[in-house]
């Protein structure tokens, strides 16, 4: 038997298993439950959030017979009748997915609106789902909205995009309209553990934070991630492997940037950029990362209980909170935001990445004069480079 992608054979095929959209499966179940059925859907958010499949789920809930033949509309399909299956495996006829951005002229849209004044061939209603609606052409657009409006009884459309704002205003007072979110990074690990258990994978919990975050708040990128994960490593997710696999950058790195600034020590600040560029490693995700870090220590330093503390430097992010000033984490994340908006600017990546270091060494808070201004350089520090200069003069 061929390989089914993670993303695949763990498509949730019932509301109760979808994770991440509580909101829209709280809103339909209710209107499944009491026959308040919308005659067209409009599904809205970025990719991988579930919107096919809730599409899915919902022809089935239209459409189930139960596993006696004799059920009707439900919330809970039950995934043994032949309507479920059908659906399921991409073999119902009555359910129609059709993608817009490979069928956005006006003939395409005539085609199916032709199709939808005839009955279903074998099921309670016929259901067309139009993903990447917002590729239609105008004149499509136009050509749907009477038919989107007042369609036959036995129809029901489901749109999905991710750019709602390209949708006409009239097509958008035609749908009832539901934002899918992004699924919080907690939600895709407690999934990805749950997952990986069943396939009886072994795995580490930082892996899994560092896939849900590299995921950008889509489950299947998560998983399709975890997929290249498992085979990296070797049947196995593991820290070392998804760090390599994303090019991630290891922490250690940023601790040893901070814990420079902190003793203000410029020498070794540099020296730890110098190292990171003999590693080709990204100074845009370096800094990336640097303001991560810079805010979960700024939550340390005022909530303190909103830090994991499963986290593999939570030890080194309680230790920087009490290194540094309140005002002086500010201060970096703020130079280290500007600073990555200022990467592309610079004559080189390296020169920008180090310039930013630079400026987090010679602007203080509250030191030197006004809060933000450069900090007074120690005495002992120009005594000696006054010296050298001499010296070096002589």
């Amino acid at each position: 038997m061929s390989y089914q992608v993670l993303a695949r054979k763990y498509r949730p095929k019932n509301f109760e298993t979808l994770v991440g959209q509580e909101h829209v499966v709280r809103a339909l179940t209710h209107a499944l439950h009491s026959g308040r059925l919308h005659h067209a859907y409009l599904f809205t958010g970025t990719r991988g959030v579930g919107k096919t499949t809730l599409s899915r789920i919902l022809a089935k809930s239209l459409n189930c017979v139960g596993p006696d033949g004799n059920g009707g509309i439900t919330a809970t399909p039950c995934g043994v009748c032949e309507a479920c299956t059908a659906i399921d495996s991409g073999r119902f006829v009555d359910y129609i997915e059709m993608d817009a951005a490979s069928n956005r002229g006006v003939d395409e849209m005539a085609q199916l609106l032709e199709q939808a004044v005839y009955a279903p061939t074998n099921a309670r209603f016929k259901v067309y789902m139009i993903d990447e609606v917002h590729m239609l052409t105008n004149h499509a657009f136009n050509s749907m909205l009477k038919t989107l409006e007042e369609p036959p009884e036995h129809v029901k459309f489901i749109l999905a995009t991710t750019d709602p704002q390209k949708i006409p205003v009239t097509v958008l007072s035609r749908c009832l309209q539901f934002n899918l979110k992004q699924m919080p990074p907690g939600h895709i690990i407690g999934h990805l553990e749950n997952i990986l258990g069943q396939e009886g994978i072994s795995f580490e919990h930082p892996a899994l934070r560092l896939l849900a975050t590299g995921a950008h708040g889509s489950m299947r990128d998560a998983l399709s991630l975890t997929d290249q994960a498992i085979a990296y490593a070797a049947g196995e997710v593991t820290l070392d492997a998804v760090q390599g696999m994303l090019g991630a950058l290891d922490q250690s790195y940023l601790i040893r940037l901070l814990d420079a600034l902190a003793a203000q020590d410029g020498a070794d600040l540099l020296a730890v950029a110098d190292e990171m560029a003999t590693r080709s490693l990204s100074y845009n995700g370096a800094l990336q990362d640097l303001g991560t870090l810079l805010h979960r220590i700024a939550l340390a330093q005022t909530v303190p209980a909103a830090v994991p503390e499963d986290l593999p430097e939570y030890a080194d992010i309680v230790r920087l909170a009490q290194a540094f000033d309140a005002e002086e984490v500010q201060l970096y994340y703020q130079i280290a935001v500007h600073g990555r908006n200022e990467l592309g600017l610079a004559p080189d990546e390296y020169a920008g990445f180090s310039m930013t270091l630079l400026r987090m060494l010679a602007f203080r808070p509250g030191v030197g004069g006004a809060e933000g201004q450069p900090a007074a350089a120690p005495a002992v520090s120009r005594q000696a480079a006054m010296a050298s200069a001499r010296a070096a003069a002589g």
